[in-house]
Formats: structure tokens, sequence, C-alpha cells
């Protein structure tokens, strides 16, 4: 979420002129980019106008990141629960109901909302219009019956869960990421339509608070991701009793007496059509572009969303996008590094530019999946002489002492030890992770975390490891024993 403290000088306040008012910086769309930038730039001295049709905080604290993790935990102790037989802590099945995980839910919800509400943020000195917006000309947007004015403009609106256009899907009924944390009552059999990382979270989660759960993927799960970290995630998920459905899209959907059926468009091993109770929509995102007026601002925009340049500048000069709706990776943490790179240029007038080389992403699948930078096929693909490095968590300690073994961590090298890429499949992966995106950002090499000094045990040092293993064929080499051997024939 947005972070900000009080200002210790007055804020600087938009100036209202009969139904027209006049800011340094007007926001279309409260969550994670917007309120970063708003926060931002009023305490900067800029005056800004948010404007927000919906619940501030966005999608992130609402249906997505926050909502998505607290089920998370949950499903984490159903789990922990059933696996204490291996530390030799026995008890029964738990007793998971369902109503109550929905509170706990919207309970984190709820504890954070403040950070993010209207009465924070116009504390900060930024007025907050509820209300849809959309511009009117190249230099005004209309909101609440009052048009702003501003010097710079930014759209930061998001995106929402894509339906495909399967026949009978919407006659059958569907939850999306926006509907799913309002279930008070457990799915007795979720079909998951998806199979990229909120699909497959939310997969496991719901299996291990005691629904089954199908997932149907047209391609294969994770699909961005190293294979070998996947094929790690897919063990999990089939052990924990997911059936997983690759490589075949849906062709019909439909409702017989209360269940949902779905029809393959091949045969699978679960046969052609399968029954559950609830559908789950989990098959990408589109930008929340449609009410924005776009053309009347001059503002190019495709169906991936708006187009913009690397200093997030859109084809009106006065206006940038930011976030989902700028068409780029569709991450929290993209919103909020896209808010730095905003308020570099629109307040300072600095050419700060967007940089992807390092970015970070998290599937937070138990195991976590974590990735950095370029994988191994990307970085050949880009034409790197590329090297690998891997090493498992089997060979970490502190992972042995938790029983949390299964996973790996692989480097991507090029020339002389760059690091250009890693991931990490293990316990706490997106913790991990920050290592390796914080080295390729940097420009480091390799010899750089093998030098670390980390504490044992811990799982950081699988990092450490699988550095150190680039050195390991020279360190051990006939030449380092030769050069071992003179010199302790001449040391006295």
């Amino acid at each position: 979420m947005a972070g900000a403290t009080t200002p210790s000088l007055p804020p600087k306040r938009p100036e209202i002129r009969g139904d027209t008012v006049h800011a340094d910086l007007c926001i279309l769309g409260a969550g994670s980019g917007g309120l970063s930038v708003a926060a931002g730039a009023v305490q900067m001295g800029a005056s800004v106008v948010l404007i927000e049709k919906g619940e501030m905080g966005g999608d992130c604290l609402n249906t997505g990141c926050v909502p998505s993790k607290a089920l998370i935990a949950a499903a984490h102790v159903a789990h922990t629960h059933r696996i204490g037989g291996r530390f030799g802590i026995h008890g029964a099945e738990p007793e998971i109901r369902f109503h109550e995980v929905h509170d706990h839910v919207h309970g984190v919800i709820g504890a954070i909302a403040p950070h993010d509400s209207v009465e924070r943020f116009e504390g900060l000195g930024v007025m907050v219009i509820k209300a849809a917006g959309q511009f009117v000309d190249r230099e005004t947007v209309e909101a609440g019956g009052r048009r702003i004015k501003a010097r710079r403009f930014v759209v930061a609106t998001g995106s929402r869960a894509a339906v495909p256009p399967i026949p009978g899907l919407a006659e059958a009924g569907y939850l999306t990421n926006e509907t799913v944390f309002e279930l008070k009552e457990r799915p007795a059999h979720l079909i998951v339509i998806g199979g990229g990382p909120i699909g497959i979270e939310m997969a496991q989660s719901f299996r291990r608070l005691g629904s089954e759960v199908t997932v149907i993927e047209k391609f294969g799960i994770l699909s961005r991701d190293e294979p070998e970290a996947v094929e790690v995630v897919r063990a999990s998920l089939s052990g924990d009793g997911v059936r997983l459905v690759e490589g075949l899209g849906v062709s019909e959907v439909g409702r017989d007496d209360g269940a949902v059926t779905v029809t393959l468009d091949a045969d699978s091993p679960f046969g052609r059509t399968l029954s559950g109770t609830h559908i789950l929509v989990a098959a990408g995102r589109r930008p929340n572009i449609e009410s924005l007026g776009l053309d009347k601002a001059g503002i190019a925009a495709s169906p991936k969303g708006i187009t913009v340049d690397a200093r997030l500048i859109t084809s009106n000069r006065k206006v940038f996008a930011i976030g989902d709706v700028a068409g780029g990776p569709q991450f929290t943490h993209i919103a909020g590094y896209h808010a730095g790179i905003v308020i570099r240029n629109a307040l300072f007038g600095l050419p700060a530019k967007v940089d992807y080389r390092a970015l970070p992403w998290v599937t937070y699948t138990d195991p976590e999946l974590a990735h950095a930078g370029l994988t191994e096929a990307e970085a050949r693909k880009a034409g790197h002489a590329v090297e690998t490095l891997t090493w498992s968590f089997a060979l970490n300690d502190r992972a042995q002492a938790e029983r949390a073994t299964e996973g790996l961590a692989k480097v991507v090298l090029g020339p002389k030890g760059k690091i250009l890429g890693a991931t990490i499949v293990g316990p706490r992966a997106g913790e991990l992770i920050g290592t390796w995106a914080l080295a390729i950002s940097a420009g480091l090499k390799i010899g750089a975390i093998a030098g670390a000094v980390l504490p044992y045990p811990t799982l950081s040092e699988i990092s450490k490891r699988a550095a150190g293993s680039y050195y390991t064929p020279k360190l051990f080499g006939t030449f380092t024993r030769r050069v071992v051997g003179l010199v302790q024939r001449i040391l006295p």
C-alpha cells in the first residue's frame, strides 16, 4: 500500500474556481500506484486531486494481493495441522469453518484499509473525489460534477479479470478474484479456468481448505517460469490432490441441477466433461480503459492497455499511465515502481525511465516460486552466452530441519559471471529472491554473492551455495592442486 508520513509543512491544496479545480497533478485511480503517486506528490509540495469511483486501495487491497495472501495463510495453517506427524506432532484433521476463514480475510483487509482511506489522504492534503472520472479534452478531466485542470495527469485505473468468450459461461455463472473472497461457504468442487499465478494460488488454497479442485489450463501452468521450478510446484499440487488438466481448452460450460459442467475440447485423464459446484475464472487481466474518454484526450491505447514510452508518458505529453493499465508487467510492486518514475518526471522534470532487467515476481504457492531477471530461455533468445548454476534445498540444513527440502535455486549467468537472472522454488522463496533482484539491478557478478557471509543455518545460504558452485570446477581442479603443492613445498 502507499507509504507516507504526515508532512511537517502545510500541504499545497488544489484551487477551486467556480466548478473547476486547478491542481498540479490529477490522478485517476486510487489503487496501489495512484495512492503512491498521491502520497509522494502532496508531501513534496504539489497540489493533488485523486479520483476514485470504487473502493480506495483498488484491486490489491480489496480483491487481489491482500485477500489472496490472507486466504493462503489460512490454507497454510490447515496444511500444517495435517503434516505435523513428520515432526512427531500428531493431531486430528483440522476443522475448517469457512465462514470464519472469510472473516479472517476481511479482517485483514479492514486492518489495512485505514492506511488507504479517504480520510487519511484528505488529511495529507489530497482532494479526493469519489466518482468516475473521464477526459473531456486534452487537459481536462470531469468527475463528480467538477472539471479538473492540471499540469499533469496520471491514469492508474488498473485492470480486471478477463473473461473468455466460452459458450454458456455467463449463463452458468462464475467467480473471479472480485467475487471469490465473498464466499462464506466452502465450494465442494471448484473448477479453475486458468493456470497462471492467480489460478494456481487459489487452487492450492481451496484444496487445502477442503474443496475438491480441478485446474484447466489450455497450455501449461505457470508458463512464464523456469520449467524445473514449475515441475516442483506441479508435484506439490498433485500431492495435495489438485487435479491438473493441461494442454486442453474449454469448449462449453453448462449448469445442471445446481452443478456446473465444463466440456473440454478433447479427452483428458478425468474425462471430457467435468462437473463441479463453482467455476473460478483466472484467465488473465484486461485494462480498465473503456470509460476514460481517452480519444478526447488524444491518448493512444490498445486492448493491452494505454500506450506509453519508457518514461510512462502517453501520446498526450501531459498524461502518464502507470500500473496494470499501462500494458506492462501486472504486479502491485510494479505500480509502486511506476509511481516513483512518474514523481521524478512530473515533479522534478527528470527523464527517469523504467528498467525491468531485475523485475522480480513471486507465485505464492507452497513451495513458493520466485524469479528475478531473465529466465534461461529468455537469456539465450537475447543472444547471451549462458551458463546456469543450480542448488537443491535438500542440501540446505535449515530446510532439512524444517522438513521443507523440495525445491532449488537456479541462477542464469552471462560472460564473466554476470548475473542475468535467478529462480528460487522452495520455502520462503519470495523473501530470498530480493538478494538476486538487487544483484541484477546493481550489475553484480556472481562473486559478490559467493563471497557473502551469511548466518547459519538459514535458507538464505542456498543463494551463496548456488553462487559458490560457479567456482567449484576451478577451485578443486588440477591447476589448484598444483598450486597448493608448489606453495606447500616453498612454505617453511
